[in-house]
């Protein structure tokens, strides 16, 4: 179940308010002695994070189906995509499992029981386990934005108590408010560089064509370029898939990708996912200021299109 995109939080005791936590997506699944972490796009990501399976066996319960995100965190308890990317090169980090959501339970499908009767069987299930509970945020919309910015924490996510898991409806029964500019977009080329990736150059698909968005040089550590060039290599093509480039100049921000600089980049298939942060769109529609925090490898490319807040 998603949560649809708001510019404004909803306000009232039908509503209750989560952090939107920065990692990935996934079910935990528990049947007897046998456990799975699933992806959004039902990748299998038990083996990547055997900590969060280890901890999964020790759930109180027999058989169960929770929804909730796989996050690297800090000793103070911060988020961070990057360090969940890039685990080795932040050591400090632990990689925790928080669950917000209870679907199934030993043979029992919970998915028409309300949001606030699932997430009140939470507590007994996780005790004791390693598994973390995503802890209602209290106060006023207002409170909860103050406190979580102050923070410097990606956004909020809000739900209906009342609500049903329904995974194929985006109602507006769980919303979500994002207190940065961040956003996951396609990688359709890449300028080399010494140690594997200058620039990323990516976009955003419009009536299933891809527009190009901008060049994406922050961000990136000597190790992370290499890394994220080795990803890339696989995918190479002689073909830029950007319907709209090369463009007729460059933009104040470096946006653009004249006919001169198309031969120093290498262009790639249009299959990886990666999340941007950045300061605002530019008038000719490139993003300014960005700076790149990962691969979502748990997205899929032809879903990223420009989100409509932003236009």
């Amino acid at each position: 179940m998603t949560a649809v995109l708001v510019q404004k939080l909803p306000e009232g005791d039908d509503w209750l308010y989560e952090l939107k936590l920065d990692g990935y997506r996934a079910l935990l699944v528990k049947d007897d002695e046998r456990l799975r972490i699933i992806s959004r796009n039902e990748k299998d990501l038990t083996a990547s994070y055997p900590g969060v399976a280890a901890a999964g066996m020790k759930l109180n319960a027999k058989s169960v189906v929770l929804d909730g995100e796989v996050v690297a965190v800090d000793a103070r308890g911060r988020p961070s995509f990057q360090a969940l990317q890039h685990r080795s090169a932040h050591p400090d980090y632990i990689v925790a499992y928080y669950a917000f959501d209870v679907l199934h339970l030993d043979g029992r499908d919970l998915t028409r029981e309300p949001l606030q009767t699932r997430r009140a069987r939470l507590p007994r299930l996780v005790a004791g386990s390693g598994l973390l509970e995503s802890a209602e945020l209290r106060g006023s919309a207002e409170q909860v934005i103050a406190a979580v910015s102050r923070l410097g924490l990606e956004g909020v996510i809000a739900k209906r108590r009342d609500s049903r898991y329904d995974a194929a409806q985006r109602a507006g029964l769980w919303v979500k408010l994002k207190l940065d500019q961040q956003e996951e977009f396609v990688v359709g080329g890449y300028r080399p560089g010494p140690h594997g990736v200058d620039a990323l150059l990516v976009g955003f698909y419009e009536r299933r064509e891809l527009r190009f968005a901008g060049k994406v040089r922050a961000g990136f550590t000597p190790h992370v370029r290499r890394e994220v060039g080795d990803a890339l290599k696989p995918l190479h093509t002689p073909t830029c898939p950007f319907v709209d480039l090369p463009s007729s100049k460059t933009s104040h921000w470096g946006g653009g990708v004249t006919a001169e600089q198309m031969a120093e980049m290498a262009w790639v298939r249009p299959d990886i996912v990666a999340q941007i942060r950045f300061v605002e769109w530019t008038a000719d529609h490139h993003l300014r200021h960005a700076a790149f925090l990962g691969l979502r490898l748990d997205k899929t490319a032809i879903q990223m299109r420009r989100d409509s807040r932003l236009r």
